[in-house]
């Protein structure tokens, strides 16, 4: 009589935690096939494909891919390679009017060691709040090999880890200074982007769960 009680409660609660547990999963942001979900922004939209199933962006043109979704707190990874000299960045809480990285926030992504790039700003270099704040400590890996990213948004929070090691814990709030420059510290929704910066890039895994408003 217990054991049945007790596996009858076990059941019960299976049920009642279900929905929770479902809108905790993870959501594929690339399909691996096609560019469904993605659109080209300021920018020649055949520079973005779909190979092998990597998110591949080669060309010049600028501009950058957005989600066709906006999105305001969320859990995000990805991993990327870089070819020696490359440049990108993850954009965040973007609009699709203005500069993504001002009018939004761009996480960055380069190639750290490539010499063109050793005079830049610590937050400059690959995970940094681009022009905000540093990435800390150094993690990245060499030109031409994948390497992970995970960005959590929550509200005027931003977390980064590059290759499994937390690099940024920003309060958002405490940045305001830069709000004269950086309108977009103070989004709270928008688009998620990739960026065209003129080099190959290559995408893979990308996914997202959304966290609560």
């Amino acid at each position: 009589m217990h054991r049945t009680l007790l596996m009858l409660c076990f059941a019960f609660a299976a049920l009642t935690i279900s929905p929770a547990v479902a809108d905790d999963q993870w959501q594929p942001l690339f399909n691996g096939k096609d560019l469904t979900g993605w659109e080209a922004v300021d920018g020649p939209a055949d520079a973005w494909r779909a190979e092998d199933g990597l998110l591949v962006c080669e060309g010049s043109g600028g501009g950058w891919l957005s989600t066709s979704k906006e999105f305001a707190n969320f859990d995000l990874e990805l991993e990327f390679k870089v070819p020696p000299g490359g440049n990108s960045g993850v954009f965040l809480r973007a609009p699709r009017q203005g500069n993504p990285a001002y009018a939004g926030m761009e996480i960055q992504v380069l190639d750290d060691y490539a010499k063109e790039y050793e005079n830049l700003k610590p937050s400059q270099y690959t995970g940094s709040v681009y022009d905000v704040v540093a990435a800390e400590p150094r993690v990245t890996k060499k030109a031409g090999e994948w390497q992970t990213m995970r960005i959590v948004c929550d509200r005027h929070k931003v977390k980064v880890w590059v290759n499994d090691k937390q690099v940024v814990d920003a309060d958002l709030s405490m940045h305001l200074d830069k709000i004269a420059a950086h309108p977009g510290l103070e989004r709270n929704k928008g688009h998620i982007g990739l960026q065209n910066h003129g080099s190959r890039l290559d995408f893979r895994n990308l996914k997202i769960r959304e966290l609560p408003q």
